[in-house]
């Protein structure tokens, strides 16, 4: 079955079983809490359900130097898409929030989501890796996902993600924003 959205097709295999997936959201260009919230609002209607999503984290960038820092939330979600229409799916989205595409090039962004996990998955294409290759090198990554569910075990290598977070070496500033604590525009 398709469907077609904002210009985008998706196509839906029924058959399929439900898949969990475990996505990175973040971004540090504009109203980034406004982003955030975008995206997951997005992400619920063309993707699915959202079961369970992180706090926000205000992270260093990684990879790059830039003056504002990035607000980061994990969220946890079903789909019924397969694991190459969840990332379709999500470049519209980051499409339609601002995000400018530079080749492979690290810069700063109004929004950014990573497909970290599609439950045990392993894959390995040009376009997509799923567990996300860099996920063990990335502390802002590692942090929400042991906020969420700390015994995942990463299918790679065969750990946890709290193990993981243990053995990560990644010295990028991490912080977890308090309730009530006003996100910085």
């Amino acid at each position: 079955m398709q469907f077609q959205s904002a210009g985008y097709i998706f196509a839906f295999n029924f058959s399929a079983a439900m898949g969990g997936i475990y996505l990175l959201l973040g971004g540090n260009i504009g109203n980034r809490a406004m982003y955030l919230s975008m995206a997951t609002e997005k992400i619920s209607l063309l993707i699915g359900k959202i079961k369970a999503s992180s706090s926000i984290w205000e992270t260093e960038p990684w990879g790059f130097k830039h003056d504002t820092p990035f607000l980061n939330q994990l969220l946890v979600t079903d789909t019924r898409l397969e694991p190459a229409g969840v990332l379709v799916a999500l470049r519209a989205i980051e499409k339609k929030l601002g995000r400018i595409r530079r080749g492979g090039e690290v810069a700063a962004r109004t929004i950014d989501i990573d497909i970290l996990f599609y439950n045990d998955r392993i894959i390995s294409h040009k376009n997509l890796v799923i567990p996300h290759p860099e996920l063990h090198k990335r502390r802002f990554a590692l942090e929400p996902l042991v906020e969420v569910n700390p015994g995942l075990v990463h299918p790679v290598f065969n750990k946890t993600v709290s193990e993981l977070l243990a053995e990560c070496n990644d010295s990028c500033q991490v912080r977890k924003l308090q309730p009530g604590e006003p996100e910085i525009i």
